[in-house]
């Protein structure tokens, strides 16, 4: 039914949506969310200057360019933050757009001097293109998944208490700082191997679109990871299959929007925290009761 290059990235896609899924439930809870963002951008840079170091378009190179620069471009926040007065948000948007401003100066460099070399098209982690995804992409995707889930197995009780009780967790003895730095660590990992699928622009999309939509449907953390992985591998095969179907359609700006979706819906039908079902509680009107009883009064005096 399905050529084996569409299998290949069918396989790849719903790896890297599981893996997304579970690293961006914790971004998500630790309002991390444009960590994801700030290292997808930097890691163009690193990108660029690896493969001008080697002169190998090898994806082993890379993306360890790019998981180095991505790396830096979080310390460079954490470092804005703690020796400046500038707020993360701030922060953040200094070195998101250094970076990636960088980045693209250097590809066009890199384009223009080896213009007539193919393998020179770096273009191409911009936006992504999870169609040209080989079974080396896909195993490198199954590695990541396999040793995040290790880890969060691992030290699920400790991740579980940094994400909602940081001053308990360094009660209990346990350096936040260093849970944090593996947070952080794993989110460069995850965000470092999407980027041939699907780019700089969309990765954060994907690493925080199904755990905000997961967070609709439960308040359990193992629940919410669950329904986050689901999230984001339906997300991943949906956007290949119709990428598949109809020439002409990227699969990474389909796989984002799929998990839009997905997450609009959410917000939509989710039962206790989404929007019809609180529209439709009727405690909800006891809060204009007493403005309504007020002008009652009024209109009596």
């Amino acid at each position: 039914m399905f050529g084996n290059q569409t299998i290949i990235v069918l396989a790849g896609t719903l790896l890297l949506g599981i893996a997304a899924g579970l690293v961006g439930t914790f971004a998500v809870l630790r309002r991390r969310a444009l960590a994801g963002d700030v290292v997808a951008h930097s890691a163009l840079p690193g990108l660029c200057l690896a493969f001008l170091a080697f002169e190998s378009r090898s994806i082993l190179v890379l993306l360890t360019g790019a998981l180095l620069s991505g790396l830096l471009g979080a310390l460079t926040v954490s470092m804005l933050k703690r020796f400046t007065r500038l707020r993360d948000d701030a922060a953040q948007g200094i070195v998101l757009s250094v970076f990636y401003g960088a980045g693209i100066a250097l590809t066009r460099s890199i384009q223009n001097h080896y213009r007539n070399e193919s393998g020179a098209d770096l273009e191409t982690f911009i936006i992504g293109r999870a169609a040209t995804m080989l079974k080396t992409d896909v195993l490198q995707i199954a590695v990541v998944v396999l040793i995040t889930s290790a880890i969060v197995l691992l030290l699920y009780k400790e991740l579980k208490l940094l994400s909602f009780d940081e001053q308990f967790c360094r009660v209990q003895g346990w350096s936040a700082t260093a849970l944090d730095v593996l947070l952080m660590f794993l989110t460069a990992v995850t965000v470092v191997v999407g980027l041939p699928a699907v780019g700089v622009v969309l990765t954060a999309a994907l690493l925080i679109t199904p755990a905000a939509a997961a967070r609709f449907w439960t308040d359990r953390l193992s629940h919410m990871m669950l329904i986050a992985c689901t999230v984001g591998g339906v997300s991943g095969i949906v956007g290949t299959l119709i990428s598949s179907r109809f020439d002409g359609l990227p699969t990474g700006p389909l796989i984002v929007l799929t998990s839009t979706t997905i997450f609009v819906l959410s917000w939509l039908l989710a039962p206790h925290r989404g929007w019809l079902w609180k529209s439709n509680q009727p405690e909800d009107m006891e809060r204009y009761l007493p403005w309504m009883n007020a002008a009652d009064e009024s209109d009596g005096a």
